[in-house]
C-alpha cells in the first residue's frame, strides 16, 4: 500500500462497481480513509473486505443519492465518526440512452433523480462541513456526453452538461478553500451499458464501445486532483481512450 502524507476522509458514491469501486480502492491504498455509498451492501462489503484484507482503512454505507436526507446522514454520520470530511466523489450516476422519440419517460426522470438531483443532494450535505471546516473538495463524475451529443444520448448528455454547470458554478460561489473538480471519462469498463432498455441504443452503443479504458485509469485522475496543494485547483480532467474521437 501507498501512504500519503496527509490522510483524507473522503465519501465515494456509486462504490459499488465501475469507477466508484475502482476510485474508492486507489484512494485507500493512498492511505486515505474512504467511506463507500451505494445501494448494494453485498457489493459494497466485499470491495470493504478487499480494501482491508490489503491493509487500507474502508468502511461501507447503504445509501441511495436519490434520498436527500439519506446522502445528509451518511455525511453528518462520517463527520461524527472521523471528526471531518475532507472530500466528496459525486460518482453514482446511471446511463439508460435512448432515443427521444422512445418516449422512455421513467428512465429520463431517473437519470435526472440521480445524475442531477444526486449530485446536488451531495454538494448540500458537505457544504455546511467544508465551510465550518474551513475547506474541503468536491469531485464531480461526468462524461464526456458533458461537452457533445450523439444519437441517444440527449438526456444523459443533458444530465453531465447539467453536472458539469453545478460544479463550476460552486467553484465559483464557493471560497478559495473550497475546491471542485469534474472528471469527464469517455467510455469506460463499466456496468452503465448494461442498463440500457432501448434496443437501437443498446446496439449503437455495441459500436460505440469498441474502444475502452479501465476503472482505474479515471481514479487515477481523481487522484491526481485530491493531491495537488492547496493553492492549486485542477477544475476539469478528460480521461478518455486514445482511439475515442
Amino acid at each position: 500500500m501507498t501512504t500519503t502524507d496527509t490522510p483524507k476522509v473522503i465519501l465515494v458514491t456509486g462504490a459499488s462497481s465501475g469507477i466508484g469501486e475502482a476510485t474508492a480502492v486507489r484512494l485507500a491504498a493512498e492511505g486515505h480513509d474512504v467511506v463507500l455509498g451505494a445501494r448494494r451492501t453485498d457489493r459494497l462489503d466485499a470491495v470493504v473486505g478487499k480494501i482491508r484484507a490489503d491493509g487500507g482503512r474502508a468502511a461501507a454505507v447503504r445509501l441511495d443519492v436519490t434520498d436527500a436526507d439519506a446522502v445528509r446522514t451518511a455525511v453528518d454520520d462520517v463527520v461524527a465518526e472521523h471528526g471531518r470530511i475532507d472530500v466528496i466523489v459525486n460518482n453514482a450516476g446511471v446511463m439508460p440512452l435512448s432515443r427521444l422519440d422512445a418516449l422512455l419517460l421513467d428512465e429520463w426522470d431517473r437519470m435526472i433523480d440521480v445524475n442531477v438531483r444526486g449530485l446536488l443532494h451531495g454538494i448540500a450535505a458537505v457544504l455546511p462541513h467544508f465551510r465550518r471546516q474551513g475547506g474541503g473538495h468536491v469531485v464531480t463524475v461526468a462524461s464526456v456526453g458533458a461537452h457533445e451529443v450523439y444519437p441517444t444520448s440527449a438526456v444523459y448528455s443533458a444530465t453531465k452538461f447539467a453536472a458539469w454547470a453545478i460544479t463550476e458554478g460552486l467553484r465559483l460561489e464557493s471560497d478559495p478553500g473550497i475546491r471542485a473538480t469534474t472528471i469527464t471519462p469517455g467510455t469506460v469498463e463499466s456496468e452503465l451499458a448494461d442498463h440500457i432498455t432501448d434496443a437501437g441504443a443498446a446496439e449503437y452503443m455495441t459500436t460505440f464501445r469498441r474502444n475502452l479504458i479501465p476503472a482505474d485509469a479515471v481514479a487515477r485522475a481523481v487522484s491526481f486532483a485530491l493531491a495537488q496543494p492547496a493553492e492549486v485547483d485542477v477544475n476539469e480532467i478528460i480521461v478518455r481512450p486514445s482511439a475515442q474521437r
